[in-house]
């Protein structure tokens, strides 16, 4: 009974083997496809024994059909490793258990044990170059038959109803519309490296789920990584694994990054390298100006793409899509729409859950073009109504009574609280919006002036960072031609360091509507840019100062000749002639910006 492990090997090596290579399963390396067949011959491994286990249980047609041919009397029964690993020692039938055994729960075998390979699968399917394989047909597929409050269980509705294909993608048709090169490039496989930069809820992290769901048809291995949480190991270990990669299967690797403008710049030249030699495909993703954030020769490296902030339009189709996906109905459309939603109530136990067409369009305005934002606040809406519990409520539309949890556009406001202002005080928006009140004043325009004031307030921004850009205003701008503006900057300023939010806002807002309104001229500003101009671009040594203007404390200096043939003013009468520039520049006129 002592058995022939050569037969074993081969028994197993043809039947469960080729089986496990006919699911799928992955080929191995080169250099380890050699040690195992060196193995095989000498009867020291189960051969394909891994291979079949991977993926997946074969039927029983085919078990009975490799099956090894055995003598009378001998059992049918094969014994298989408890570790399932593809290589073990010689195995004897009077020391391991059979099929039967094997195949208990709680085995590697049995259900139980299938059960706990399943993470293990998957996340073996993940390292491999499984994206993110996600759809809305695969969604709304997944929620079906469940009830709304089922469906908005568990992860955030935003990331559930996360499109998986460019066709679903709603949005930025200016980069990935139809005939557009990005576009034209992801269908063909042909990913280069990419700085995703837009800002938050535009589709940018959306847009990576896709590219790596078109990498696993591919065969591109697709890594993600978080720079608020990954160190630069986790980079190396990243990129080493992406060279034995292309070195011993040829296969590309994308590394996605997102929040690329966390990693600090030595982090950011661990990248260089590797991205020019395409070791690596490089996908960042940032909120932030990538020319302040991202390093210039890793950004000179990669594709930038704008993505804007979605429209109006592009966020009711996208919340449309939501509540369709969830079963909610729509109060406010034609009629028949109306009562087929009724004639199903009586088919459902659950009470049926209505919307305002004006609570979506609502939403969609007040989420700023955030398609986060607004799914969430949808959710956040949706999920208050069902606890509440109100089913007693009725509405009436189009003289039509309907029954059941009703979302209003209040319930939208009261869930978002108030509008969703895109702002950061040490990010784009914070240069933008600074800039636009600058520009607005001094185009004297007093209703777009009040506008980007509120709207760097309300956004958080710190008062006295206002009232400091006041204060260079009044001299720039408005300068001699209404020379109290710098009195009234100083003064605003020191109100709000006195005060602070919310009082002072409204010291704020005088002060910037009497900038609007003052005259303006830039003679000083212009004049002392012409001085500065002049010494940055002056050829050899500075010319030194006359000596008829340098001061003489000492009798040495004036035996120097110091301060000789100075005419002190405030003694004449008349206007003094006397030259006070250096003699090289003499006929200067820096308000005229030319020589006389």
């Amino acid at each position: 009974l002592l058995l022939r492990p050569e037969r074993r090997a081969q028994g197993h090596g043809g039947g469960r083997g080729a089986a496990g290579r006919a699911a799928g399963a992955l080929p191995r390396v080169p250099v380890g496809a050699a040690r195992r067949a060196h193995q095989l011959a000498s009867g020291r491994v189960l051969a394909g024994r891994g291979e079949g286990r991977r993926a997946g249980a074969e039927p029983a047609a085919l078990q009975q059909e490799n099956a090894p041919l055995r003598p009378p009397g001998e059992s049918s029964e094969e014994e298989e490793p408890e570790d399932g690993s593809g290589l073990a020692a010689p195995v004897f039938p009077l020391f391991h258990k059979g099929r039967a055994a094997a195949a208990t729960p709680g085995t590697p075998g049995g259900a139980a044990g299938a059960h706990r390979g399943a993470p293990a699968a998957a996340a073996r399917g993940q390292e491999r170059g499984a994206g993110p394989a996600a759809s809305p047909g695969s969604h709304a597929a997944a929620l079906s038959g469940e009830t709304v409050a089922q469906k908005l269980e568990g992860k955030p509705l935003a990331d559930k109803l996360r499109p998986g294909t460019l066709g679903d993608y709603v949005g930025q048709d200016q980069v990935l519309g139809e005939q557009t090169l990005l576009r034209s490039l992801l269908e063909a496989h042909e990913i280069p490296s990419l700085v995703l930069w837009g800002p938050p809820g535009c589709g940018k992290t959306t847009l990576a789920h896709i590219i790596a769901s078109n990498s696993k048809k591919n065969g591109t291995r697709f890594v993600t990584l978080s720079a608020t949480s990954a160190k630069t190991n986790d980079v190396r270990d990243v990129i080493k694994q992406a060279e034995n990669e292309k070195r011993l299967l040829k296969r590309k690797t994308i590394l996605f990054i997102d929040e690329i403008h966390r990693f600090n710049k030595s982090q950011q030249d661990t990248f260089l390298p590797h991205v020019e030699c395409g070791t690596v495909t490089l996908i960042g993703a940032t909120t932030e100006n990538p020319s302040f954030q991202v390093n210039s020769a890793l950004l000179s490296r990669c594709r930038v793409i704008v993505l804007e902030k979605l429209s109006v339009e592009a966020m009711e189709m996208i919340l449309m899509r939501a509540i369709t996906s969830l079963g909610i109905r729509i109060l406010g459309q034609d009629e028949q729409h109306t009562s087929s939603a009724n004639g199903s109530d009586s088919k459902s136990s659950e009470s049926p859950v209505y919307i305002e067409e004006k609570a979506v369009s609502t939403l969609a305005y007040l989420c700023d073009g955030d398609a986060r934002t607004g799914l969430n606040g949808l959710q956040l809406a949706v999920q208050a109504r069902l606890t509440a519990g109100k089913t007693s409520h009725q509405a009436s539309t189009q003289g039509c009574s309907v029954g059941g949890v009703f979302i209003t556009e209040d319930h939208v406001k009261e869930g978002l609280q108030r509008s969703h202002i895109l702002y950061d005080r040490a990010g784009e928006e914070h240069y933008n919006c600074i800039s636009a009140l600058h520009k607005s004043m001094r185009g004297s325009d007093e209703n777009a002036s009040l506008y980007w004031l509120a709207r760097m307030l309300e956004g958080g921004e710190n008062p006295l960072y206002v009232a400091r850009r006041l204060v260079r205003f009044a001299s720039e701008d408005i300068g001699l031609a209404d020379p109290l503006a710098l009195t009234q900057a100083v003064a605003a300023y020191q109100g709000c360091h006195f005060i602070g939010m919310p009082e002072c806002e409204v010291i704020l807002a005088q002060c910037v509507v009497y900038f609007a309104r003052a005259p303006k001229s830039i003679e000083v500003y212009s004049a002392y840019s012409n001085v500065k101009a002049c010494l940055r671009n002056h050829q050899g040594p500075l010319p030194p100062v006359p000596l008829h203007l340098r001061n003489a404390p000492t009798r040495l200096m004036k035996d120097l000749g110091y301060g000789k043939d100075y005419k002190y003013n405030p003694m004449y009468k008349e206007p003094v002639e006397q030259d006070y520039l250096p003699e090289e520049l003499k006929g200067v006129d820096f308000f005229k910006g030319q020589k006389i």
